[in-house]
C-alpha cells in the first residue's frame, strides 16, 4: 500500500470531523455524512465529500469508521448504501467507535467473508486533541491489517497501545478506560453539587482542586464546564454527549457481567448517567449531568 493510502471517514461528528481534516492535511480523503454543513467543512479543509458511505469506499485502501454506536457501524458498512457493497478485499476498515468487544469480533467476522480486514481502534482523547493527533489509541489487530493502517492511525495517534492481535482487544481495552472516565466525570458532578449546597463558590473549588491531589483530567476538563452549566445564558458547547456515557458504561457493566467481576462504582455511575438522560439530558453536554444531583433552580440549604 502507498505511503497516503486513500482514506475513507464514514461520519463526521465530534470526533470524525476533527479526524478527517487532519488526515486530509497529509491523505486523499473522502468522506460521508448526514450531515451536510460537515460535508462542507470538510470540503474547504481539502477533503472531498461522498453521498454514500458505498461512494467514499468505492476507491478506497483505509476505512475510517467514527460513528457513535453498533446500530451506525451496521448501517454504515452492511446497509443498503453501504461500505461493504463496494470495498474491495484487501482493504482494512479502522473501528474508532466504541462498540464492546463482542461487537468487534461480529464486525470484523463479517467483513473476512469479503477479504476484507479489520483493525479494532477505539480512540480517547476529545475533539481538539483529534484535530491535534493527539489521540490515545488501542488497538487489536493481526500484524497485516495494522501495517496497512499505520499510515492513517500514526497521524491521528501521540501514543498507540497495541493490546492484541484480535479485533476486541482493544474494545476491552478502551471499556477500562471509559470505567475510569465515567466514574471521574460522576465523582466531580457529586463534589460540584456537593460545594453548592455548602454554599461555596464552584469556579474557586475548581480552580483549587483540580492542582492537588484530588484532582484528576476529567475534573479538569469537565469541572469548568460544570461551572458554566450553571451561568446564566446559552448551555455549555456539546463536546461529549451525555448518551456516549450511558452506551459506554453500559458496555462497562455488561461486560463486567460477564467475566464475574463487580464493578460497583462503575455501576453508580451508570445510574446517574440514566438518570440524566431520564431528565432529558442525552444530547447535552455530559457535564451536565451535575444538575441531575444539584439543579440549576435555586433552593433551600445554602445552594447557589
Amino acid at each position: 500500500m502507498t505511503p497516503r493510502p486513500r482514506t475513507a471517514v464514514i461520519g463526521l461528528g465530534a470526533m470524525g470531523l476533527p479526524m478527517a481534516t487532519r488526515l486530509a492535511a497529509h491523505l486523499p480523503v473522502t468522506a460521508y455524512d448526514i450531515s451536510q454543513p460537515r460535508l462542507d467543512q470538510l470540503a474547504a479543509a481539502n477533503g472531498t465529500p461522498a453521498p454514500t458511505p458505498a461512494d467514499a469506499a468505492r476507491d478506497a485502501d483505509v476505512v475510517l469508521l467514527a460513528v457513535r454506536d453498533q446500530p451506525q457501524v451496521d448501517a454504515a458498512l452492511f446497509g443498503a448504501d453501504g461500505v461493504a457493497g463496494t470495498l474491495r478485499p484487501g482493504a482494512v476498515v479502522v473501528l474508532t467507535s466504541t462498540v464492546g468487544p463482542e461487537a468487534a469480533r461480529a464486525t470484523a467476522a463479517r467483513l473476512a467473508e469479503q477479504g476484507v480486514l479489520t483493525v479494532d481502534a477505539p480512540v480517547s482523547g476529545g475533539p481538539v486533541r483529534a484535530g491535534d493527533g493527539d489521540l490515545l489509541i488501542v488497538v487489536g489487530a493481526e500484524d497485516k491489517a495494522l501495517d496497512l493502517a499505520r499510515p492513517v492511525l500514526d497521524l491521528l495517534a501521540s501514543t498507540l497501545t497495541v493490546v492484541g492481535r484480535s479485533p476486541g482487544d482493544g474494545q476491552s481495552l478502551k471499556a477500562i478506560n471509559q470505567l475510569l472516565a465515567g466514574v471521574h466525570i460522576a465523582a466531580a458532578a457529586e463534589a460540584i453539587a456537593l460545594a453548592r449546597g455548602l454554599g461555596l463558590d464552584p469556579a474557586t473549588v475548581v480552580e483549587s482542586l483540580r492542582h492537588g491531589a484530588a484532582g484528576s483530567f476529567m475534573f479538569a476538563d469537565r469541572g469548568p464546564r460544570m461551572v458554566e452549566t450553571y451561568a446564566d445564558g446559552a448551555a455549555p458547547e456539546v463536546k461529549s454527549r451525555l448518551d456516549i456515557f450511558v452506551k459506554d458504561m453500559g458496555i462497562v457493566t455488561g461486560i463486567a457481567k460477564d467475566a464475574h467481576v463487580p464493578v460497583p462504582l462503575a455501576s453508580a455511575a451508570q445510574q446517574l448517567y440514566l438518570l440524566g438522560e431520564a431528565a432529558g439530558l442525552a444530547a447535552h453536554d455530559d457535564s451536565s449531568v451535575v444538575t441531575v444531583l444539584s439543579p440549576k433552580a435555586p433552593t433551600t440549604g445554602g445552594t447557589r
